[in-house]
């Protein structure tokens, strides 16, 4: 019988999830597309991922356990993130 995580460990989990989907720290990642090519912003949304993870991070190793909410919101985000990066042919 396989139970769920706590909200402490599921939030460790998504944020680990996060770093391996996402290209956070290649130089590339955070320049900005050249000419009218973008279809939203890569280095916008790199930029918003990269604070609520550092965020989160930080939360986690203080011991702050997240709401359901937050948990939610930040897979939410990630999603977002993961969509428009596709549509920017990035990942």
């Amino acid at each position: 019988m396989s139970r769920k995580p706590d909200r402490l460990t599921a939030m460790r989990e998504l944020i680990e999830q996060a770093k391996q989907t996402f290209p956070l720290y290649e130089s590339d990642t955070f320049v900005c597309g050249t000419g009218n090519n973008c279809i939203g912003c890569p280095k916008k949304l790199m930029e918003l991922l990269d604070s609520e993870l550092s965020y989160w991070e930080h939360q986690v190793k203080r011991g702050i356990v997240p709401h359901f909410d937050e948990i939610r919101r930040f897979g939410k985000l990630c999603k977002s993130v993961k969509r428009g990066l596709v549509r920017n042919q990035i990942l």
